[in-house]
């Protein structure tokens, strides 16, 4: 029975990527900071540990407690919108810790395992904002853009060893009401700055207005990640769910 180890699976693309593992007959290391196991299927080929990504203890108290893996799909993460001025510097400091230097020390975790058995893959879950630049994204796209060049390097360093690094972009998800729930945030926590007032209006509007647009289902992305794990000859790249596919086309 082969083994994959999924990060953020409490909601969202970890937790329907890990049904869907289950279901294939995979052995399913599912992670999340708080572990809940009503949040999955009981099932005797899933595993619930605890992992928060930006303390490293706790990766690799995680890392051991799995043992031998076959495939990582880094999906935890978190995200924010607000223009630069009226992001927190912790605020910051927590998006990187979590989106870029958590994938970042996981894969150190998992790869002595992979590169000794000489075969493994990795999967890195960033965004399709990073496609196209976009208002009151800079710090969540930044993180994710460097999720996106650090997996285009690691692909070819980790070549001669028979491991691949795949890399999928998702759009924006239906239920996660993105922009309704980051406006009520930024507004709570008064990031929006009064200059920036108008092009927050604009950009709220605009996310209203194509609330019934194109949108990435939970679908989409599943079967990106299935691919980028079973099929040898995947691309490094794949955008997920029809807008982030019109965005990459």
């Amino acid at each position: 029975m082969r083994t994959v180890m999924i990060t953020g699976c409490s909601s969202g693309f970890g937790l329907e990527t890990a049904r869907y593992f289950i279901d294939k007959g995979w052995l399913v290391i599912a992670t999340m900071r708080r572990p809940d196991e009503s949040a999955l299927p009981a099932s005797d080929r899933l595993r619930i540990l605890p992992l928060d990504v930006t303390q490293r203890e706790s990766i690799h108290r995680a890392v051991a407690a799995a043992g031998p893996i076959d495939a990582l799909v880094n999906n935890a993460g978190i995200g924010w919108m607000g223009p630069l001025e009226g992001t927190p510097e912790d605020a910051i400091r927590e998006i990187f810790e979590t989106n870029t230097f958590g994938t970042m020390e996981m894969t150190r975790a998992v790869l002595p395992q992979l590169r000794e058995r000489g075969a493994g893959t990795i999967v890195n879950i960033s965004s399709s904002t990073t496609l196209k630049a976009l208002p009151l994204l800079p710090v969540y796209t930044a993180s994710k853009a460097a999720v996106n060049a650090f997996t285009e390097c690691l692909a070819q360093e980790l070549e001669p060893f028979g491991i691949h690094a795949r890399l999928i972009l998702p759009g924006r998800a239906p239920s996660t009401r993105f922009g309704t729930s980051a406006r009520s945030k930024m507004e709570s926590a008064g990031s929006i700055p009064e200059a920036y007032e108008p092009i927050a209006r604009k950009v709220f509007s605009a996310l209203a207005e194509a609330a019934d647009a194109q949108v990435t289902e939970p679908e989409d992305v599943v079967t990106a990640v299935w691919r980028a794990v079973t099929e040898p000859d995947c691309p490094l790249r794949q955008a997920a769910g029809a807008d982030a596919l019109a965005l990459a086309a």
